[in-house]
Parts: structure tokens; C-alpha cells; sequence
């Protein structure tokens, strides 16, 4: 398929989203925290999304939220919320478990769980998806044939990177189909090196001077001619989090480097660039534009 006509990073819109789940429910933290203790721990996922959403209104900027199910259930405010400000809202599956981790029978089950609940209390079609932990790769491809079964248009679930928690190294970087009518949109990677490097937020975003995200996006739209897709969650605003005990020093390094100063940096993120939903971004476009590579 060819490539979509040339623009640059003034006329590229960008597609920003936010991985509506909380602290606890840190992938890297579940071998320190019981799922079954869920409900136990203090739940600060409302606050930091009104945050996001007062910030979001103040750049007149819409995103795509992938929101658990597990929250949505138990915040149905926040869903609400969500879509009345004319935000995107998307799966994160319902209970933040790993699609690597499942069956296909239990990743069936759990992304139809979550887009029915969504679409229940939105009123509203749930079109895309983002597998936690980024945990579609290789060993499950398979759980394509589920999404589309289910009625999903796009994913965004493979990270196209090295990296020793997830990670497609080999996949295209960039929009492509996997199945009829399903999308997959990766978050971004910058080819430098015959790699791909990291480009789209999270931890890498927290770690990196604020000068390396911008110059990484700006090479993205000018010279890759592509939309960018950057990531953050709700915790990684919100330097107040409870504490985990126990966990080891690359967990905690990762999990809290730089949370105080990311708020600021998000500020001028959203003024650099032009931001908007996957799906606008993504769907609308004729298959002609889809970029493979």
C-alpha cells in the first residue's frame, strides 16, 4: 500500500491517548500486589482524569481514552465524563491482565466483557483497543482474529521494540491491517541505527529531557510523513500516589522516575504539536493512506 501524501509536523495531526487504569494496577507490580486486594487500595484514577480533562479542555485537544473495564465499572461517572468532553472512549480490556497471559476462550471473554460495559454506560460504539503492557505479539497473534470477531476496527497493542516486558521488534511501525477491517496502530518508534527507539511516552517520556520527546516526534511527522501516537496513564501525573513496599529498585525506578515534573511536560506537548482521537485520525483515512513499514 502507498504511502499518504506529504505533510509536515504543522499539518499532521497527532493521536494522543491515555491508559485509563490505576497505580496499582501496574503491570510491574503485580507480583507485589494481589489482585483480590484491589478494592482495598486507595483508588485515585477520578482525580487524576479530571485533572487530564481540565488540561485536555484547556488546549481545546481530544484524545482516546483506553479505559479498563474494572474502572469503568466501579467509576461510572468518569466514563461519562469522558465522552460528554468529546473524547474517544476505547477499550484497555476489563481487567488489565496481559493478553500473552490468557487463553483465547479468556481473552475472548475479557475484551468482550469490557467493550459491552463501555458501550453500556456510553451509549456509544467502542472501536478500539489497547492490550495492557502492550502484550500482543509473536506468540499470540491470534487474539486479532478475537478482536475482530468481537467487533473492534483497530488495535493498538504491539510496540514495536526490544524491551524485556513486551515488545515486536520486527513489526511495521507504522498503521497496517492484520485481519479484514481490523487495524493495528502501534505507538511510536524512531528508525535510528537499524532500530527502532522508543518515541511515544510512558516511562521513556518521564526519563528523557523533555527537547529528545519533541525532536522525536517533529523527525516522525517530517520525515516519516506519519501521524505520531503518544501514551501516558492517569498515575503518572500524580506524584501523591500511595507508595508500593517491596518492590526492586528497577520497578521502582521506572514506575517513579520524574512523575513530579510530568504534568509540566505534558503542558508543552499538547502546545508543540496538533493533537486528536484515533479514531479520526485512523479511520477516516483511505485505505490507500495506510502505511506499511
Amino acid at each position: 500500500m502507498s504511502a499518504p501524501p506529504a505533510a509536515s509536523a504543522a499539518t499532521i495531526t497527532n493521536a494522543l491517548t491515555i491508559d485509563v487504569e490505576d497505580y496499582f494496577q501496574v503491570s510491574a507490580f503485580a507480583p507485589y500486589i494481589a489482585r483480590g486486594d484491589w478494592d482495598l487500595r486507595e483508588c485515585r484514577v477520578e482525580h487524576n482524569v479530571q485533572r487530564i480533562l481540565e488540561l485536555l479542555d484547556r488546549h481545546r485537544v481530544h484524545a482516546t481514552f483506553f479505559t479498563l473495564g474494572w474502572i469503568a465499572q466501579r467509576y461510572p461517572a468518569l466514563v461519562r465524563s469522558i465522552v460528554a468532553a468529546g473524547h474517544e472512549l476505547a477499550s484497555h480490556g476489563y481487567g488489565h491482565e496481559r493478553a500473552s497471559d490468557l487463553s483465547k476462550a479468556a481473552f475472548s471473554d475479557d475484551i468482550g466483557r469490557a467493550k459491552g460495559l463501555l458501550e453500556d454506560l456510553s451509549g456509544q460504539e467502542v472501536k478500539g483497543y489497547r492490550a495492557p503492557s502492550f502484550s500482543i505479539g509473536v506468540g499470540n497473534l491470534w487474539a486479532f482474529d478475537c478482536l475482530a470477531a468481537a467487533g473492534y476496527r483497530y488495535s493498538s497493542s504491539i510496540y514495536p521494540i526490544q524491551h524485556d516486558h513486551y515488545g515486536m521488534p520486527d513489526a511495521p511501525r507504522f498503521a497496517h491491517y492484520v485481519r479484514e477491517g481490523l487495524l493495528e496502530v502501534p505507538v511510536t518508534t524512531l528508525r535510528m541505527l537499524k532500530r527502532n527507539l522508543p518515541a511515544s511516552g510512558g516511562g521513556y517520556f518521564r526519563l528523557l529531557p523533555y527537547g529528545v520527546s519533541r525532536w522525536m516526534f517533529r523527525r516522525v511527522n517530517d520525515s516519516d510523513k506519519q501521524a505520531a501516537v503518544f501514551y501516558f496513564h492517569p498515575w503518572e501525573i500524580d506524584s501523591e500516589q500511595p507508595r508500593i513496599a517491596g518492590i526492586d529498585r528497577k520497578t521502582r525506578f521506572r514506575h517513579y522516575v520524574n512523575i513530579d515534573r510530568n504534568f509540566a511536560k505534558l503542558e508543552q506537548l499538547l502546545g508543540d504539536f496538533s493533537w486528536g482521537r484515533m479514531d479520526r485520525i485512523f479511520l477516516n483515512r483511505d485505505a490507500n493512506e495506510v502505511c506499511v513499514g
